[in-house]
């Protein structure tokens, strides 16, 4: 993706790094999106005080992940009615497995089930304020053109948090 985006006639200037180690100064950005990221590096904890470390006094870490619940259980079956059912523990973090299938085509994606506290947790530790939180079901557009898309307005799909750096960290 690097190599793409560096020979876009509109190149602009693309890293790529560790995300628990990004090669930036300290303070060195008004924003950070760590967009569909956090629940794929194993390190997420370290990542998220990376961001931020990067992050200007008052920037603004924001972030969108799967909602947790997801990892955490599935629907019975692929009827709008259908009942949503916690397969094991949704506390206890575990890797994950999604397979998704379209058009002939199926992608298996690894990473790791965290439930909310994780990731807040990160965010507190890192001496980020959680400003905004907001779970993302499907939209009405998306659940009027496939009826099975309406069990995902009753159960979000997506998370997306929006943290401010304060300046203090905090452990634990």
């Amino acid at each position: 993706m690097v190599e793409l985006a560096l020979s876009h006639d509109d190149a602009r200037p693309a890293v790529l790094s560790d995300a628990a180690s990004l090669p930036f100064r300290d303070e060195a950005f008004g924003l950070v999106v760590a967009y569909m990221c956090l629940h794929d590096i194993d390190t997420m904890p370290e990542a998220v005080r990376e961001a931020a470390r990067v992050l200007q006094p008052s920037g603004m870490l924001c972030v969108a992940i799967p909602h947790p619940i997801n990892t955490a259980g599935s629907f019975q079956t692929g009827d709008p009615a259908a009942p949503f059912v916690i397969a094991a523990s949704y506390l206890e973090p575990a890797p994950s497995v999604m397979v998704a299938a379209r058009e002939g085509l199926s992608l298996t994606f690894h990473s790791e089930h965290r439930p909310l506290e994780a990731y807040f947790r990160a965010l507190e530790a890192a001496g980020l304020l959680t400003e905004t939180v907001r779970e993302v079901g499907a939209p009405d557009h998306i659940a009027s053109q496939d009826p099975a898309a309406r069990r995902w307005q009753r159960v979000p799909l997506f998370l997306h948090l929006r943290a401010i750096k304060t300046g203090t960290r905090r452990s634990g």
